[in-house]
């Protein structure tokens, strides 16, 4: 089926990491960088090559800021010096994450970087965690102080922001690009996508490199995001990056979830984050307060979709 958009383009995404476009029609423009630690597209009528890659200089100065993997990025001070001083991007997802940390009862908590930094090392000289070192880990967001201009850390604790870094880049990217009064364009940032008009989308199974669901959003402005479990791991997916804070260990209970809204994308990559370390009554009971629809696949291969998923998709 082809979208008939402002601009007519039709596209399609293949969650995570793999993405799949195709267009009709001459005049469709489809840039592809790394960044983020992933690989960040953005799609759009040829005519808007430039505002394309303004936003993706975007991106870029939000990887500057949040990395932690940079050595001059705020972040990266404050995890290896205890004090940074901030910059208005930084300043703002820490404040997100704080939010955040409140609205998940601690679930979603920055500070996990002392397990997924310090002790696994996801992405750079990885190791598996002892049980006695995860369990010694530092872990509270009260070690965490900050203002608008400097932040300060605790001792033994350090912070991870890719629980909600890729969904604030594609934030940042789609407001500007709704300034420049485009309306038709799609980014996407590893599992996390910003549909300004409506789009198809394919979510991978997480068992397999198959698709487990295909479908169209709705309306426009929809944001989607998938976490799972099967991305990012360690020697086996009992290992992965998603850490409960509270128990200080990978989640056991959920192979991929999915959560499709018209919320920031900062805020569905947090809340994914964080339904993904709870148990799995209270994740559910969490996500269905919340104006979201929801696709989960648990560890056991059940499969659980949210009564208002036809609001926001159809098949």
């Amino acid at each position: 089926m082809v979208w008939k958009f402002k601009k007519p383009l039709i596209f399609r995404f293949f969650f995570l990491f793999s993405f799949l476009w195709f267009s009709l029609f001459a005049q469709t423009l489809t840039r592809t960088k790394v960044a983020l630690g992933t690989f960040v597209s953005i799609s759009t009528d040829e005519s808007y090559k430039k505002d394309v890659e303004a936003a993706f200089g975007i991106i870029e100065d939000v990887e500057a800021s949040l990395s932690s993997y940079r050595v001059n990025s705020p972040i990266s001070k404050l995890n290896e010096e205890k004090h940074a001083v901030l910059d208005v991007l930084s300043y703002e997802a820490l404040l997100l994450s704080q939010n955040y940390y409140h609205k998940t009862q601690g679930y979603f908590d920055i500070t996990v970087g002392s397990i997924t930094k310090d002790l696994y090392r996801f992405g750079a000289d990885e190791r598996v965690a002892s049980e006695s070192e995860l369990q010694n880990a530092r872990i509270g967001f009260g070690a965490l102080s900050f203002d608008k201009t400097q932040a300060r850390l605790q001792k033994n604790v350090k912070i991870d922001l890719g629980g909600m870094g890729k969904g604030f880049a594609v934030d940042k990217a789609a407001a500007f690009l709704k300034m420049q009064k485009i309306d038709d364009a799609i980014i996407a940032a590893s599992g996390d996508i910003r549909c300004l008009q409506r789009c198809k989308i394919d979510i991978q199974d997480p068992f397999s490199d198959g698709i487990l669901l295909s479908f169209e959003t709705l309306k426009a402005d929809t944001a989607i995001t998938t976490s799972g479990n099967y991305n990012r791991y360690v020697q086996d997916k009992s290992n992965n990056h998603l850490i409960d804070p509270k128990m200080k260990r990978s989640q056991k209970a959920f192979a991929s979830i999915t959560l499709i809204s018209h919320l920031p994308n900062s805020d569905i990559d947090a809340y994914a984050t964080a339904a993904s370390v709870m148990p799995p009554q209270k994740a559910y009971a969490f996500l269905d307060t919340l104006p979201l629809a929801y696709i989960i696949v648990e560890t056991d291969r059940k499969y659980v979709e949210s009564k208002n998923l036809s609001l926001y998709i159809k098949n």
